[in-house]
């Protein structure tokens, strides 16, 4: 399973148990530590992941973080955890603190949802007020995925992070700001458009008249980036497909397959058992020298099953909703009918 694929899939289980998070002990297990382990930290080994970690504030003495992160013995990520409700707000000045008397160069604030981390662009030892890079779990980008892999055990370069800490931090803080002037454009930035296109005297009426415009025109600007971007990824999908459909019929033309009057029976049975979902006229199959395919769409890649009828024994391979294959033994062909929950749940899949 690829990264990505595993930080989306946390995202999802975040989305779904939050409600049922009532402690920050029970945010930490089930939100935060899931991610440390995603991030190839084994959460329980002390001599990489040490709980309570430890850090003297001046006069204060066993003074504790929520977990450090180790590397060749020294602490390098400190994370400070609080219940997903929590207001970050309030907190901020606790983790500095940490930062401060520690070797660690990144702060992470956390409520197991939204991620802040901090290191010390401004001045040396000193954790920055602001966060170079935040995301949100259940809703993170794929360029934020991207990002987060830095992070990640074995692919953890600090000078290589701090390199582009800074023109990270700057993006971030430009990208927040032009949002906020696409949403509510100010006085500013109406100005400064209208004097390109208008040269009369610049009015308070003037102004008003003129935002609406501007503020319309750059979300329109966003909405047809936004779909000429959907409309090449389409595109390209549905070249891929044209050509791994052609591709299939010419091998499938090739192996001359001759097609059974047992594996038609199938091909019956299973349109029967669809019929329920969706038109039986979608469902077709294709007949390859090792098994017999059924799809939806005459698409191959949206399998429905494939059944295995050349052996001494029969199989039939249902999938699941990553397209990974599980072959079931069959004492005869009606014995197909007990999967009918799995082969509809393709059809509602696609």
């Amino acid at each position: 399973m690829e990264f990505k694929d595993i930080i989306r899939a946390l995202g999802d289980r975040v989305h779904k148990l939050k409600d049922s998070i009532s402690t920050e002990e029970a945010t930490k297990n089930a939100f935060i530590m899931p991610l440390l382990q995603a991030l190839g930290y084994d959460v329980f080994n002390p001599h990489e992941v040490v709980p309570e970690y430890i850090t003297d504030i001046g006069t204060k003495k066993g003074e504790k973080i929520d977990y450090a992160i180790f590397k060749d013995g020294l602490p390098i990520i400190l994370i400070e955890c609080k219940h997903w409700t929590k207001n970050f707000i309030l907190h901020d000045g606790q983790l500095s603190r940490y930062f401060h008397v520690s070797k660690a160069k990144f702060g992470i604030l956390t409520n197991g949802i939204e991620y802040r981390i901090y290191t010390d662009l401004e001045e040396p030892n000193k954790m920055d007020e602001k966060p170079f890079f935040e995301f949100t779990i259940d809703t993170i980008k794929d360029g934020q995925i991207e990002k987060l892999k830095e992070f990640h055990k074995t692919h953890f370069n600090l000078e290589g992070i701090l390199n582009s800490a800074n023109e990270l931090k700057y993006m971030n803080q430009l990208r927040g700001l032009i949002v906020k002037e696409f949403t509510a454009p100010s006085d500013e930035f109406v100005q400064y458009f209208t004097k390109q296109v208008y040269a009369g005297r610049m009015t308070a009426k003037l102004l008003e008249q003129f935002r609406p415009l501007v503020q319309k025109t750059a979300q329109q600007i966003i909405s047809d980036s936004v779909s000429d971007r959907l409309k090449a990824a389409l595109n390209r999908e549905q070249e891929q497909e044209k050509k791994e459909n052609a591709a299939a019929i010419i091998e499938d033309s090739k192996n001359k397959v001759d097609t059974t009057v047992e594996e038609m029976e199938v091909f019956y049975i299973i349109k029967a058992i669809v019929r329920a979902v969706t038109d039986s006229n979608r469902i077709t199959w294709r007949d390859a020298q090792s098994y017999f395919a059924v799809f939806f769409d005459d698409n191959n890649r949206k399998p429905i099953c494939r059944v295995y009828l050349d052996g001494t024994k029969k199989y039939l391979g249902t999938f699941d909703s990553d397209k990974k294959e599980t072959k079931q033994e069959l004492s005869a062909i009606d014995d197909i009918y007990k999967f009918t929950p799995q082969l509809q749940a393709m059809i509602n899949l696609y």
